[in-house]
């Protein structure tokens, strides 16, 4: 007699939801668990600064499509940045990346704390009886959490306790303006400047006033599509850099691929990118048309080639337009400050560039940094410190500081505009003096800078407009303000830690062993001397660290990954599909004598050792 039970999996009574910013995307009612029995929840824990939270979105999409009267999915927004604690500035993200779903405001990270979570996006799947019966940490898993659905639906709905029906999302009224949530702007040799009218998924061209709408370029739905402007599909663009030919490169930022738009024409096509996300593994280099790119949020023409801030995978690269390639020209992929030859160079979510005679200059937004590519490869930082500094500060560049900016724009004078975006302001950095100033306040997440004459004209994002300033001969004096990220920092002992990091393959996969270890972790820390032993590369999920007492706070940098492919035993499929899981953690650390000697970090799974009847 065959066993058609199902599977035994742990299960952990969830935690309430609580939050004190109030709910989104629900007319205006609030929500508990109780209300929510009977379905399939996902939570989402995910704050608007983080790109990986954002494919997060965009692969959340087709998981509700499927499975609309069994499925809801519960943003859970757990701010990094101070910015970003803003209930506005929450309200503001549902819409500008088309949230279509509930989301609660969590501004203190009470229900974050609530479920032990530690990175960046995190999913929750918690089953209709109430238990949380899966997490996962980082993107890709989606396909997991669907084959766990599946196998839900069926067991609870033999037991009765499945409920169907619609959701609680309720969508918010649109409201009428010329643009919505505008990312960057283009002069054109005509006097007109062309915007990337993100949320609408379009591009506006506007006469030189700012304000007047000459034309919209695409259909205004998401899409990848060719052809004349009526025709055309963009999905979320951002930069724009006009090319010699007076054509304009696109960076259609969740298609993952550039576009060409012919202002004579009116005409667009697609020069790279397959539409598809690139994965680790991958091809770095090759026939632009064949290779994945990962939203790619600006492009910048500079010595002969498109230079492309590759936002979703922390990188430069560049597309050759003579023999029409791409290929990596900085970074590793990892996601941290590190200077040095461009092969070992780490970026954080590069996102705005701009290009002068000698240096290629970048808005590096996690770090909250301004950097710079010089002529031989050189990867330099001008501003900022790290993942976890930021603020608003003027001064010495060594002691400035920026929060989240995500454009940069050349002056004449050889100094840089910063579009300083969770400040909300327009700031300057002089290479000639090292000096940080503040040229503009009371601008709602300025994204980019364009100069017109004398003037600059600025991107306001958040007010939906682009804004005319004569650019002031002195600075504007601002109060001086610091911040750490939100996130508290773990306790754990001093001398040795027991890093596990807690994959278990998702149902029907098995980890992919043919090709050698399918699973990588690489550890480091900031400051280097926090790590007296474990540092490096290698092959096995846990690792002994030995931390060291005198360091008495610090940032642990761990990243790991994992391949599984589809258990087949039958042997039915010669090619069975696989999968990467892969996430990169920055855990703040505090030594306390006495406190925890294990740090566990969920890539795929529960961690068994802190399941009980409670999350912890």
């Amino acid at each position: 007699m065959t066993d058609s039970a199902p599977p035994r999996r742990p299960r952990v009574r969830a935690p309430e939801l609580i939050g004190k910013g109030d709910w989104l995307n629900t007319g205006d009612r609030e929500y508990t668990l109780s209300d929510l029995r009977g379905r399939i929840v996902v939570l989402d824990f995910w704050t608007f600064c983080c790109i990986n939270c954002l494919h997060v979105l965009d692969e959340l999409r087709e998981l509700e499509h499927r499975h609309p009267d069994t499925v809801v999915v519960i943003g859970v927004h757990s701010p990094k940045f101070a910015h970003e604690a803003e209930h506005g500035a929450v309200v503001d993200a549902v819409e500008r990346y088309g949230v279509a779903h509930p989301v609660l405001d969590d501004p203190e990270l009470a229900t974050w704390k609530q479920y032990a979570v530690r990175a960046w996006p995190t999913l929750v799947v918690i089953d209709p009886e109430g238990y949380v019966v899966a997490q996962h940490a980082g993107e890709g898993h989606v396909h997991a959490i669907e084959r766990l659905v599946t196998e839900l639906e069926a067991e609870h709905g033999a037991k009765g306790t499945l409920r169907r029906g619609d959701g609680p999302y309720v969508p918010p009224e649109p409201e009428p303006t010329v643009l919505r949530f505008p990312g960057k702007a283009l002069l054109l040799p005509s006097g007109n400047l062309l915007v990337s009218d993100t949320t609408r998924h379009q591009l506006v061209e506007l006469a030189a006033d700012g304000e007047t709408v000459v034309r919209r370029i695409g259909q205004g739905g998401r899409g990848l599509t060719d052809g004349p402007a009526d025709r055309a599909r963009f999905q979320e663009p951002q930069g724009l850099a006009l090319l010699p030919d007076g054509t304009v490169v696109v960076a259609d930022t969740v298609n993952h691929a550039l576009r060409r738009f012919d202002p004579e024409t009116g005409r667009t096509t697609t020069l790279a990118g397959t539409g598809h996300q690139w994965m680790q593994g991958a091809a770095t280099s090759g026939p632009a048309r064949e290779v994945d790119l990962s939203s790619p949020w600006d492009v910048a023409w500079w010595q002969g080639r498109v230079w492309i801030a590759m936002a979703g995978v922390h990188q430069l690269w560049t597309y050759d337009p003579e023999d029409g390639t791409v290929a990596v020209a900085a970074g590793t992929t990892n996601e941290g400050l590190v200077d040095g030859p461009a092969a070992e160079a780490w970026f954080a979510q590069p996102s705005g560039l701009a290009a002068t005679a000698d240096r290629l200059w970048l808005a590096d937004s996690e770090t909250s940094a301004l950097r710079w590519v010089d002529p031989d490869g050189a990867v330099h930082t001008a501003v900022g410190t790290g993942l976890f500094d930021f603020g608003h500060r003027d001064g010495a560049a060594g002691q400035a500081l920026f929060q989240h900016p995500l454009g940069v724009t050349a002056l004449p004078d050889g100094s840089v505009a910063v579009a300083d975006t969770y400040n909300h302001a327009l700031r300057r950095f002089d290479p000639a003096t090292g000096e940080v100033t503040t040229l503009a306040t009371d601008l709602r997440e300025p994204s980019d800078a364009v100069l017109v004459g004398e003037d600059i004209v600025v991107v306001e994002s958040a007010r939906h407009r682009l804004t005319r300033l004569r650019l002031p001969e002195e600075a504007v004096r601002v109060e001086s303000v610091a911040h750490r990220t939100r996130r508290a920092a773990t306790e754990v002992a001093p001398g040795r830690l027991r890093l596990e990091v807690i994959f278990q393959a998702p149902q029907g996969q098995k980890l992919d062993t043919r090709y050698g270890p399918s699973t990588r972790l690489l550890v480091s820390s900031t400051p280097p001397e926090l790590l007296l032993k474990g540092e490096g590369a290698g092959t096995d999920l846990s690792r002994e660290l030995e931390l060291d007492a005198a360091v008495r706070e610090g940032v642990l940098h761990i990243s790991a990954m994992a391949a599984s492919c589809d258990d087949d035993p039958a042997g039915g499929r010669e090619y069975p599909a696989c999968h990467v899981h892969q996430q990169d953690w920055g855990v703040p650390v505090r030594l306390t004598e006495g406190a925890t000697d294990r740090l566990p970090l969920v890539l795929a799974g529960l961690d068994e050792q802190e399941s009980g009847s409670q999350m912890p």
